[in-house]
């Protein structure tokens, strides 16, 4: 009974990946708001109301991909730095890890910043994505914690933290769009130059 169950399980963990998989890339092509179930379903090789089994809305199958996406995030961060004992080293690794999470996975990024359905979160609840924002906050608050052990007040650390942020995601941009080039730039050497410059700039004696 219970290999049974085992089995029905792993079918259904399966197809609910498979709806994922083919959401993702319905997606892509032609944003959330071009999307539909029956989309998904004819990419995905599922009948319409096999996707509604498994997810009551797009939204929702968004929501799941957005949630998905995020854990990866988190696990990369969480593994980086293990063995740094100075602050300012794990600040520059974990940094370094959501960065290089963003830059080798652009499709992440489209869905953090809700990139594929024009710049705002149409469609998720508030409740929702007020998840979602703090799950990805969490991959960040290491390195607000970073700062923090290198002297900084808790507001200081917040708004060192939220720049350092926006600069990394403008670069990400830029990187993923191709807008780089016009500058004849590296962006991971951009972000690791703001970054060296920041610790510099913290550990710089007070004058």
């Amino acid at each position: 009974m219970q290999a049974r169950l085992d089995r029905q399980q792993a079918q259904s963990d399966s197809r609910r990946k498979g709806v994922l998989d083919a959401a993702r890339a319905v997606f892509d092509r032609l944003g959330i708001e071009g999307a539909s179930i029956r989309e998904i379903a004819k990419e995905a090789g599922y009948t319409a109301g096999a996707i509604y089994s498994y997810f009551e809305s797009k939204e929702a199958i968004y929501g799941a991909l957005l949630a998905e996406s995020l854990e990866r995030l988190n696990a990369a961060v969480d593994a980086a730095g293990a063995d740094c004992t100075e602050p300012a080293d794990l600040l520059e690794a974990k940094a370094d890890a959501w960065f290089g999470f963003f830059a080798a996975n652009p499709r992440d990024l489209d869905l953090g910043f809700y990139l594929v359905q024009g710049m705002r979160p149409r469609g998720l609840t508030a409740e929702l994505n007020f998840q979602l924002n703090d799950r990805l906050h969490d991959a960040l608050r290491p390195c607000e914690a970073a700062l923090q052990a290198m002297g900084l007040n808790a507001e200081d650390a917040l708004r060192e933290n939220t720049a350092l942020f926006a600069h990394g995601v403008g670069l990400l941009l830029l990187k993923h769009t191709g807008r780089i080039r016009m500058f004849g730039q590296d962006a991971t050497l951009l972000f690791d130059a703001y970054l060296i410059s920041l610790v510099e700039r913290l550990q710089r004696p007070p004058a």
